[in-house]
């Protein structure tokens, strides 16, 4: 819902399925703002089931952990379609702005705080969700300069929401606690890294003007 210059580098953009979804959405009359929006209800249903895999029984705790891996999967999906309906489709709106950020930074922090109450650590959870809105708070800082905007990772989103995946799989088959703390702990660094990298790259890009 933003320009195309101004767009995250995503090659399953030019995928068969990618467009022929996103042509049915737009043929549909359904608005990229509400896709962003379902966005978050996934986030939502992601993190209602890490909650409550936290106290169910082995069983049902292994498959709320495969939903919970589903619904971060549809969130990105959401993702990737707003964008497409938006640009390739013609329907960006003037409120695209808030509606390509702000329903992302809530589906973070909803996802990763789940999955800190999944692993019995809500801190580690709401840490690794902090770090991960700044790192978008640095990409739109450089943006708001007038540069282009920074997606480096090693944990930009798709990294993130790449290991919290598998580390929910994972879960739903061993150890569950301890798996969701290891991807957690692994976020939290690689995001960290991610966070300094991004603030070395706008200090030169800053300084270089």
């Amino acid at each position: 819902m933003t320009g195309p210059a101004s767009r995250r580098p995503l090659d399953t953009r030019s995928a068969p399925w990618a467009r022929a979804l996103a042509a049915r959405l737009v043929a549909a009359g359904i608005s990229p703002n509400r896709i962003s929006a379902a966005s978050v209800g996934f986030a939502l249903l992601g993190f209602l089931c890490y909650w409550t895999a936290a106290t169910s029984g082995r069983l049902a705790e292994a498959l709320l952990l495969l939903l919970a891996a589903a619904a971060i999967q549809a969130r990105l999906l959401c993702n990737l379609m707003d964008g497409m309906v938006a640009i390739e489709g013609g329907r960006a709106s003037r409120s695209g702005a808030f509606w390509n950020e702000a329903p992302d930074r809530a589906a973070d922090i909803l996802l990763l705080w789940g999955a800190g109450l999944a692993a019995h650590h809500p801190a580690l959870g709401l840490g690794a969700a902090s770090l991960a809105v700044a790192t978008a708070y640095l990409r739109e800082l450089g943006r708001a300069e007038g540069l282009a905007p920074d997606f480096s990772g090693p944990m930009a989103k798709p990294h993130r929401m790449a290991a919290l995946t598998l580390g929910s799989l994972i879960a739903a088959l061993y150890a569950p606690a301890w798996t969701l703390a290891v991807t957690l702990w692994i976020i939290l660094a690689g995001t960290a890294i991610t966070i300094l990298r991004r603030s070395v790259r706008l200090r030169a890009a800053l300084g270089g003007r």
